[in-house]
């Protein structure tokens, strides 16, 4: 059955008032992940001329015109009245919309793709409120809308929990890190060091053929690993979406499944363990530890990276990670019984993670599924 849809022309209306007489009003931003938010701007904005900045009374939307694309739109909900930049643009809603309703229809797939659709052309891929105006949406009760609005909001709780969980997980890992080796940017328990050549086989991935995209190199059965694969993953790499065919493997390199990746293009020093064979470009640097050390720990050393690469690494060389930088960073090397023990806390931890994330997976796709079902 065809949802019967009405112009948000019908609920939404300009509103245009300047901050003419510079009052000290607070400066907000609004953000695809925060909404309103004050941490974009700088000091210096305090001491700005802020005449034309535009008013936002407290209920009403803002929105950055060459943003609204990505998420950048939001109901002012915190402050009597905040400022925004003059290139956004505010309205007001009637009575006959909710307003955390309208919010979550302007970030859906669907809106997107009208908001997509109505800014092509224009100059930047600008929306401009009229061509919002333009754009429909379902019509259903304000009761019905509240509803709507009340479910998203219980899920969109949920999954902040479940990714606060994670980070946390992540924190009481590192935290026992540093209680068992110290701070690993000074070595605070003056551990011996060594360099990564000497504890394990360590080399870039390798992919010789040119251009390295070529069709025939793709497409058979053997796992390719690339830099966003090992960058998303957590402490395991447990997926791939691209393979290489007989040709693609000659000319590369099959690393054996307890790996650890390390990303050198990119994603810089992002790490994680293979779950299985695969190759990967010399993007990528393989690490098998020896009998020294084990990967586990190795991953979590790699987490303390960017301190340790500003403390070892000359400034100029931190931005532009090479296998020569790599294998010159000296690695804090506890006694191998302490390394296991840590190694399995972890994996005791990473159970926890799996569950939560699991958790997680599964109220986004709830999320997404009801954002498609209300506004699709």
């Amino acid at each position: 059955m065809t949802r019967i849809r009405v112009p948000l022309g019908k609920f939404i209306k300009e509103y245009s008032e300047r901050n003419k007489g510079n009052e000290d009003i607070p400066v907000y931003s609004v953000t695809n992940s925060q909404g309103f938010c004050t941490e974009y701007f700088g000091k210096e904005v305090a001491s700005q001329d802020k005449t034309t900045y535009k008013i936002v009374p407290q209920g009403y939307f803002a929105y950055n015109p060459s943003r609204i694309n990505v998420g950048s739109v939001d109901w002012q909900r915190y402050e009597k009245r905040v400022i925004v930049s003059p290139l956004y643009n505010v309205f007001s809603v009637s009575e006959g919309i909710d307003r955390q309703y309208l919010y979550y229809f302007l970030r859906s797939d669907l809106g997107r793709q009208m908001i997509k659709a109505k800014a092509s052309g224009s100059v930047r891929d600008n929306l401009k409120l009229d061509m919002l105006k333009e754009m429909t949406i379902p019509d259903i009760s304000v009761e019905q809308q509240k509803f709507c609005s009340s479910v998203l909001d219980k899920l969109h709780k949920l999954i902040q929990m479940r990714q606060q969980e994670l980070q946390k997980l992540d924190e009481f890992i590192k935290a026992r890190f540093v209680e068992l080796f110290g701070d690993p940017v000074s070595n605070s328990y003056g551990l011996p060091e060594a360099t990564l050549p000497d504890l394990g086989e360590f080399g870039r991935g390798v992919s010789k053929h040119r251009p390295r995209n070529d069709i025939k190199l793709l497409g058979g059965k053997y796992p390719l690993i690339q830099t966003g694969d090992v960058a998303n993953a957590g402490l395991y790499i447990t997926s791939y979406s691209s393979t290489y065919s007989e040709l693609g493997l000659k000319q590369s390199k099959m690393w054996d499944k307890g790996t650890l990746c390390i990303t050198i293009a990119a994603n810089i020093a992002k790490t994680a363990i293979l779950e299985f064979d695969a190759c990967f470009p010399d993007s990528v640097v393989g690490f098998i530890a020896n009998e020294r050390t084990n990967n586990i720990f190795v991953h979590y050393w790699f987490s303390f990276f960017q301190a340790i690469l500003e403390s070892q690494a000359p400034e100029s060389a931190q931005k532009n990670i090479n296998l020569k930088i790599l294998s010159e960073l000296k690695v804090i090397v506890p006694e191998k019984r302490k390394q296991d023990q840590f190694a399995s806390f972890v994996k005791l931890t990473d159970k926890s993670k799996v569950a939560v994330q699991k958790a997680l997976d599964e109220a986004q796709l709830l999320f997404d599924s009801l954002m498609q079902e209300y506004f699709g």
